[in-house]
């Protein structure tokens, strides 16, 4: 799911949409920071460290290739700190690996974090206190749902590049749906393993404002 600085740096629609994603990534990390409770940082380290290990393993696939993101997995246990976790991940991705690039670093964040944050608004509620059937559902459709969300973004995004990038939009867009599958029972597999194991780590890292400023 990592754009490649290429087809954006040779335009002015492409320059723009990295400057677009650069600002939008840099508020959502720093929103991310504001309101993670500080405690739980080695819960944040510790799925970045996962999306980071899951998203190195890449499979060629139809002319692109493919990897495993666990983004709805992120988004539903860290919540909105899911910026600051996949921006760590993707800077050192970029910094070790090549993955990306540091001009599309931005970009890259919001196409994997924002669809997390998305899908932990819709979801988390189900997860948590649902019935352990709906939980497994809603643990799928949350997988699942985030890899799509972030299929259609990148798809989105390369058609907009230009036109020849267009069939590569999608074949990325149509790639993306077995990976789909896969994220949606890995997430419904920890979702339902977390429930009976650690329920308190399906509670986003995340104080609200009003309590912070009460308890200071």
């Amino acid at each position: 799911m990592h754009i490649p600085e290429g087809p954006l740096s040779v335009s002015t629609t492409g320059i723009s949409i990295l400057g677009a994603g650069a600002v939008l990534a840099a508020a959502g990390v720093a929103w991310g920071l504001r309101k993670m409770d500080y405690e739980r940082v080695p819960q944040v380290a510790l799925l970045s460290s996962a999306f980071f290990a899951a998203s190195l393993i890449h499979v060629p696939l139809g002319g692109t290739s493919v990897h495993l993101v666990l983004s709805g997995l992120v988004g539903l246990i860290l919540g909105w700190a899911a910026f600051p976790a996949i921006f760590i991940a993707i800077a050192l991705q970029a910094a070790f690996f090549g993955f990306g690039g540091f001009t599309t670093l931005g970009l890259n964040t919001v196409l994997m974090a924002l669809p997390a944050v998305a899908c932990y608004g819709l979801f988390h509620p189900l997860v948590r206190w649902g019935r352990e059937g709906v939980a497994a559902i809603a643990g799928f459709a949350c997988g699942a749902v985030a890899i799509l969300l972030g299929a259609i973004l990148l798809a989105g995004i390369l058609m907009a590049a230009g036109y020849e990038f267009r069939s590569l939009a999608v074949t990325v867009l149509l790639a993306h749906v077995p990976v789909a599958v896969v994220e949606g029972l890995v997430t419904a597999s920890a979702v339902l393993f977390l429930r009976k194991v650690r329920p308190e780590l399906l509670d986003a890292p995340y104080l609200p404002l009003e309590v912070r400023t009460s308890d200071a």
